[in-house]
């Protein structure tokens, strides 16, 4: 039997304009919320893929997270970070 452990995949992925800009914001995210998150990216070639990548354990948990910080919108991330403070 294969052991997973250790094994990233990518929560995120986009090639957009401003795809390193999103994943920055995406890894912090995660990061933030106790998911270690890595970019993975062309930074010479910025019109290229850029993926933030999570263990696999911790995508399905990532996913959500992604998820429910973009159905807030930028409304909801001043209101978590008035939380922090």
């Amino acid at each position: 039997m294969e052991n997973n452990t250790g094994e990233m995949v990518p929560v995120f992925s986009s090639s957009n304009h401003d795809a390193e800009m999103e994943a920055t914001t995406i890894k912090g995210l995660l990061d933030s919320n106790d998911i270690p998150a890595m970019i993975v990216g062309p930074h010479m070639l910025p019109n290229l893929e850029f993926q933030v990548q999570v263990s696999r354990e911790l995508a399905a948990q990532a996913k959500t997270l992604i998820a429910e910080a973009r159905a807030g919108g930028p409304a909801s991330a001043v209101e978590a970070e008035k939380e922090t403070e």
